[in-house]
């Protein structure tokens, strides 16, 4: 009888674990966002879920849309060393292209841009995406566009880069170089 009774907690403790852990629980992971100018919806749980990130809010027609040049050249540069990096594009500060397709141009044939880019969302404030309210509970709500979060593999913010932050500056470097 104790060892029925055994089995059948670890059974209800197995499931309760599996529940806890589903995606839609994971504040930060647990969303399906619309790529950018596609009809693909991406569960980021199951793309991103074990690997380190670089989030970026981004917006088209801000005068540092030009760092989408730089956050591309480290997408290359550490992409076969597990980094992925996705850009978040949001009108939360009113420079973003009206049009979802001028956004991808602005993106894609402008500066190249081969890493996850998504649909606009909202980045500040009550009307925040949850992906985005998690980051700024972990880090710092974004004060203007291009702010970049570090996420180690378990999920956690370990750096926040203001929009003044060149993807190239030896700081943003020197922190993605020990999260690897």
């Amino acid at each position: 009888m104790l060892r029925k009774i055994g089995i059948l907690l670890l059974a209800l403790c197995t499931q309760q674990a599996s529940l806890a852990a589903s995606p839609q629980d994971d504040p930060l992971l647990g969303h399906q966002l619309k790529r950018l100018h596609a009809s693909e919806v991406v569960d980021l749980q199951a793309r991103y879920a074990g690997r380190p990130l670089l989030f970026i809010n981004t917006a088209s027609h801000c005068g540092y849309t030009k760092q989408f040049k730089g956050l591309e050249a480290l997408h290359q540069q550490y992409r076969e060393r597990g980094l992925m990096v996705a850009g978040f594009p949001s009108n939360s500060f009113n420079q973003e292209a009206k049009e979802e397709a001028k956004t991808a141009e602005v993106c894609f044939k402008n500066f190249g841009v081969t890493f996850d880019m998504y649909a606009s969302i909202p980045v500040k404030g009550e009307t925040a995406h949850p992906l985005f309210r998690e980051l700024a509970r972990q880090g710092q709500e974004p004060k203007w566009n291009f702010y970049k979060y570090l996420i180690d593999r378990n999920g956690h913010v370990i750096a926040v880069f203001p929009n003044t932050t060149r993807p190239d500056d030896p700081k943003l470097i020197e922190a993605i170089e020990k999260l690897l």
